[in-house]
C-alpha cells in the first residue's frame, strides 16, 4: 500500500517537538510526559482568540473540587449555549492549560460559551473517573444555567482524541436520561473503540505525533482491566445502538490510529438515523488542532468545526 500524502507542515512540527525536547507519546512514565505535553502545547499555539470573558469554577465533588474554566465567546450579558469541552491527551495527559486555544478558538468563531473541565487523569484516576467527572459537569451546568448567563435547552458536549471519547460517552448517557441530554456533539479525532488491535498502517506515516504504542500505552492507563474495554462507556461504537443520538460533527485525519474507528463512528451515526457531518483530512495527523502555530490547516478545520456548532 502506497503511503497516503503527508502536509508538508507536519515533517516541521514533528521536527519542533523534537527540538523543544518533547519526549515521545507513551514513552515515558505519565508524570515526566504531561509538563512537556502541556508545554509544546501552549508554544505551539497560535495568539489567542479574544473572548469576551473568562471565569473560574470549583464544581462540588466528594473530595477535590472539579475545576472548570468557562470561556464567553459572544457578548456578556446575554443567555449564550454552551459546549462542554473535555479534552485530550489519551485519558493521561493534557488540562485547561494544554488547550486553552482551542477552546477559545471555538468560543469566538461560534459566538458561545465553552466550559473546558480538568477531569481526572489516568493511571491515578483509572476509567470511569473521566466519564464520572464529565456527567458531573455537564449536571453542573444544566442545574446552574441561569445564573452562569447561559442556555439550558441550547448545551452541546465535545472534545479532542480522548475527550472526543468522553463526549461520545457523554452524548449516549444523555440519550438513555443517564446525563442532561444535549443537543449536539462535536467530536474531534475521537477514540472510539478502546478494545480494538491497533496495529500499524502502511499507508500511514511512520513519523507521527501519535503512534499505535502509544494508543496502547494509553488505553492501558486508562481502562487497566482488558474485558472492561469491550464495554460501551469505554468504547462508543461497541454500543447496541446509537439511534436518538444528538447531531453530530466528526473530524479524523488519515495519519492518525484513530482514523478508522473515527470513520467508522461516523458511518453509524448516518446509518442508524443520527444527522452527522463528517470531515477526514487525509494528510494531516493527529492532534494538530491545538497545534495550530506549526500547522497552518488547524485553524482553518477549527472554524469548520465552530460552523457547525
Amino acid at each position: 500500500m502506497t503511503m497516503r500524502a503527508l502536509h508538508p507542515d507536519i515533517p516541521a512540527l514533528m521536527q519542533a517537538l523534537r527540538d523543544a525536547g518533547v519526549p515521545s507519546l507513551g514513552s515515558v512514565p505519565p508524570a515526566v510526559a504531561r509538563a512537556g505535553y502541556t508545554a509544546s502545547r501552549r508554544r505551539l499555539q497560535p495568539p489567542l482568540a479574544p473572548v469576551s470573558a473568562i471565569t473560574e469554577h470549583a464544581i462540588p465533588r466528594v473530595g477535590e473540587p472539579l475545576r472548570a474554566r468557562l470561556y464567553r465567546g459572544g457578548e456578556t450579558g446575554q443567555s449564550q449555549p454552551c459546549l462542554v469541552f473535555l479534552h485530550g491527551g489519551g485519558w493521561v495527559l493534557g488540562s485547561i492549560e494544554s488547550h486553552e486555544g482551542l477552546c477559545r478558538h471555538l468560543a469566538h468563531r461560534a459566538g458561545c460559551a465553552v466550559l473546558a473541565v480538568d477531569y481526572r487523569l489516568a493511571p491515578e484516576h483509572p476509567h470511569p473517573a473521566a466519564m464520572e467527572d464529565s456527567v458531573l459537569a455537564l449536571s453542573w451546568v444544566a442545574a446552574n444555567a441561569a445564573s452562569l448567563g447561559l442556555d439550558a435547552a441550547r448545551l452541546a458536549v465535545g472534545g479532542d482524541s480522548a475527550g472526543g471519547n468522553l463526549a461520545a460517552v457523554l452524548a449516549l448517557l444523555g440519550r438513555d436520561g443517564l446525563a442532561p441530554p444535549v443537543m449536539f456533539q462535536l467530536l474531534l479525532y475521537p477514540a472510539t473503540d478502546l478494545a480494538r488491535a491497533y496495529d500499524d498502517d502502511p499507508g500511514m506515516s511512520p513519523d507521527i505525533p501519535l503512534t499505535t504504542q502509544a494508543m496502547r500505552y494509553f488505553i492501558e492507563h486508562y481502562v487497566p482491566d482488558p474485558h472492561a474495554r469491550a464495554g460501551w462507556q469505554a468504547s462508543p461504537l461497541r454500543a447496541a445502538s446509537l439511534t436518538g443520538a444528538p447531531p453530530a460533527f466528526v473530524l479524523t485525519c488519515g495519519h492518525d490510529p484513530l482514523h478508522d474507528e473515527g470513520r467508522l463512528y461516523a458511518a453509524r451515526l448516518e446509518r442508524e438515523g443520527v444527522p452527522v457531518m463528517a470531515l477526514h483530512v487525509s494528510d494531516q495527523v493527529h492532534g494538530i488542532l491545538n497545534l495550530g502555530g506549526a500547522v497552518t490547516a488547524a485553524g482553518m478545520i477549527l472554524d469548520m468545526a465552530a460552523a457547525a456548532l
